[in-house]
């Protein structure tokens, strides 16, 4: 091909890519049609990544998905009354055209594959979230739950909730969603009503409330009823404690974002989120290593049986370490972050147990913090009860990252140059670094790279749409 040619065919892909980010921004706003390519979103994407997750197709099924031969099935679908669904036109598209040669039969193809959700009844009413507590993983929840706004998303942020109130606290809130050192600046604009005490961000009205305690608020003030609350503090891990929120007018349940004490549910989406019920009222969402390893574990364990097994993590520092030695509850944790890898514990090999019974009292752990901000890895050391090799283990992982019920929780990746800093943003829970798999007749090992921050916060959002009964159909099945 000339130079000519390739600058014409990327012109093209560019603007074919182009043409369909308004369709795909209305199909999301006005209907609730969330379109994905393999799995990977297309809410909100540039005109790059559209061009990327078309690329990707490739590792799924072997060849080339083009922008154009796309293009159509994203016309079709927004002629269709189709409501809260997710779509993917990448597996749609493909089957199509193993088949068909042309276009002609394109609107006929997508009416009868996505019957289930024409004409869906529309009838689940919005609910509302408060996030207590706006550190790193309240920040990150916000936006992705602002990324979402439109008349058709059932999931609304209403209100954070904060210690504090001293001056030029809101404004300093506000830059921190802004900007942020780690996952760059926020997809939009962030303003700061004084007056009323509140943040907008890309046109979600988020009202800010002060308080020292959960029982303190009166949601219903602020015209906040039956609310979710998060609470990412970490403070309260118990039913007592958590209890307290359901004290506050307007709130109606709780999810805390780390482990639970006691007998509250620890929820790795993907994996045991139909153990929710309606009348469970506190949920946890596990730790970011619990939701990382869990559904590898589940992989593996489905399919060779895991005899017994430890897990090392090899995590980047966070808030609760010190940035120079000083003094610390913890042992070890009072020593500078950025200049030492730190030894401690961690409870998150234990905690598969709570989502995934079958591996209790099978799995030991320990935890090593490093002096990186964000993107961790589990190694997990493991006798099976089945013999494999490398590249049988590898295979079957990444079918299940490409095919399984799975594969929203698990990525994997053959790229032999990858490093931590190419995993930030990453929305899966984990990812298999099958260039370091190591695995002969019942002995296996292998590397899971997790973005302990973005990865588990979409495993979270995950559980608090399944809190409030609000699923989303899958199509194709």
């Amino acid at each position: 091909m000339s130079a000519d040619k390739h600058l014409q065919s990327w012109q093209e892909r560019f603007e074919m890519a182009e043409a369909m980010q308004p369709l795909l921004g209305k199909l999301y706003r006005n209907q609730g049609v969330e379109v994905v390519v393999y799995g990977k979103p297309l809410l909100n994407a540039s005109t790059i990544e559209i061009i990327k997750a078309h690329r990707l197709v490739r590792r799924h099924v072997g060849e080339k998905l083009r922008l154009r031969e796309s293009f159509p099935f994203v016309q079709a679908l927004s002629k269709l009354a189709v409501k809260q669904c997710k779509v993917d036109i990448g597996k749609l598209a493909v089957n199509y055209w193993r088949d068909h040669t042309d276009v002609s039969e394109i609107e006929n193809y997508m009416a009868k594959e996505l019957a289930d959700a024409i004409d869906h009844a529309d009838d689940v009413a919005p609910r509302d979230v408060v996030l207590y507590g706006f550190g790193r993983i309240g920040r990150l929840l916000a936006r992705l739950l602002i990324e979402r706004t439109g008349r058709s998303n059932k999931l609304r942020l209403r209100a954070i909730v904060l210690r504090g109130g001293k001056k030029g606290d809101l404004e300093k809130r506000a830059s921190l969603l802004r900007r942020d050192s780690v996952h760059g600046p926020f997809n939009g604009s962030v303003e700061v009503d004084e007056e009323n005490n509140a943040i907008i961000a890309n046109g979600t009205y988020i009202q800010v409330i002060y308080a020292n305690s959960p029982d303190e608020v009166d949601y219903t003030k602020y015209d906040i009823s039956d609310a979710l609350v998060v609470d990412n503090t970490g403070i309260w891990k118990d039913e007592a404690g958590l209890g307290l929120h359901l004290k506050s007018p307007g709130a109606s349940k709780v999810l805390l974002t780390a482990p639970a004490k006691g007998a509250i549910k620890n929820i790795v989406y993907g994996v045991n989120e139909g153990d929710i019920t309606p009348e469970d009222i506190i949920v946890s969402a596990a730790s970011c290593t619990t939701n990382a390893i869990t559904p590898v574990l589940k992989a593996v364990n489905d399919r060779y049986g895991i005899e017994n097994g430890h897990v090392e993590t090899i995590h980047s520092y966070t808030n609760d370490q010190n940035l120079i030695d000083n003094y610390h509850t913890a042992d070890r944790r009072g020593r500078s972050a950025p200049l030492n890898m730190v030894i401690t514990e961690t409870g998150a090999a234990k905690a598969v147990a709570k989502a995934l019974p079958v591996l209790a009292g099978k799995l030991t752990g320990n935890a090593i913090r490093v002096p990186t901000p964000n993107v961790s890895m589990a190694i997990i050391s493991m006798n099976l009860n089945a013999e494999t090799s490398k590249d049988e283990l590898n295979e079957y992982l990444k079918d299940t990252a490409l095919q399984s019920p799975l594969q929203n929780q698990i990525d994997y990746t053959d790229s032999t140059e990858i490093v931590s800093s190419d995993l930030v943003g990453s929305r899966y829970a984990g990812v298999i670094d099958s260039q370091a798999t190591i695995a002969e007749g019942k002995r296996a090992i292998l590397y899971v790279w997790y973005d302990n921050e973005f990865g588990y916060s979409c495993q979270v959002v995950g559980v608090m749409q399944t809190m409030l009964g609000l699923t989303t159909l899958s199509l194709p099945a």
